[in-house]
């Protein structure tokens, strides 16, 4: 049985098992970048949020808004390069229960995926990944995002200050090479590589 919710005037589906049985069956638990990201794709990487590892910190005022600059770039270059890697088609984002913020959608149910952690899953699409959740340290993109024809992944896990991605080759490059985001992106082999960008801690 489906279940739907409102928000912007309009229903929107939301998810449950079905549609995050192809990550928790694919994903064991531990620090290659497969715990996040099943390996079912031609490129993986990570791409580090704004203001973590060994990015310098920012103290000053000017500092905090240089950061806050630097976030919304880091936000909107990553839509826009998952866009125009996808076909015309939803996305199902993830909106993962820390209680540290406000959760979309508080009333949907949660499916508990990863290391049994309580998401709510909608479909919806780019925009609403922009503009749904209330910026945060980890910014304003949901915590999961893929399409429904599951032709890349983009995961930050509970702990990370990065996030995690499969996808296309020309995907991976181009994450490597975006001028707002190629200085925290790292291609990453799944095979040999532990995920943890340098500088970071993994939990």
């Amino acid at each position: 049985m489906e279940t739907w919710c409102s928000e912007d005037g309009r229903e929107w589906r939301i998810g449950g098992d079905a549609e995050v049985a192809w990550i928790e069956e694919n994903t064991p638990s531990g620090l290659r970048i497969t715990s996040a990201i099943p390996p079912v794709f031609e490129a993986y990487a990570t791409l580090e949020l704004p203001g973590t590892g060994k990015q310098p910190t920012a103290s000053t005022a000017e500092e905090w808004e240089q950061l806050e600059i630097d976030g919304d770039r880091h936000d909107a270059g990553v839509l826009a390069v998952l866009s125009q890697h996808s076909q015309a088609q939803p996305w199902w984002l993830g909106y993962l229960e820390t209680g540290a913020s406000d959760l979309i959608f508080n009333g949907a149910k949660r499916t508990r995926f990863y290391a049994d952690w309580p998401y709510v899953l909608i479909e919806a699409g780019p925009e609403q990944a922009g503009t749904w959740r209330e910026d945060c340290w980890k910014g304003v993109l949901p915590d999961l995002m893929f399409p429904a024809d599951r032709s890349w992944l983009f995961s930050t896990l509970w702990d990370d200050d990065w996030t995690c991605i499969g996808g296309s080759r020309p995907l991976i490059d181009v994450f490597l090479v975006h001028p707002d985001l190629r200085d925290r992106a790292r291609e990453v082999d799944p095979s040999v590589e532990d995920a943890t960008p340098p500088g970071h801690t993994a939990y």
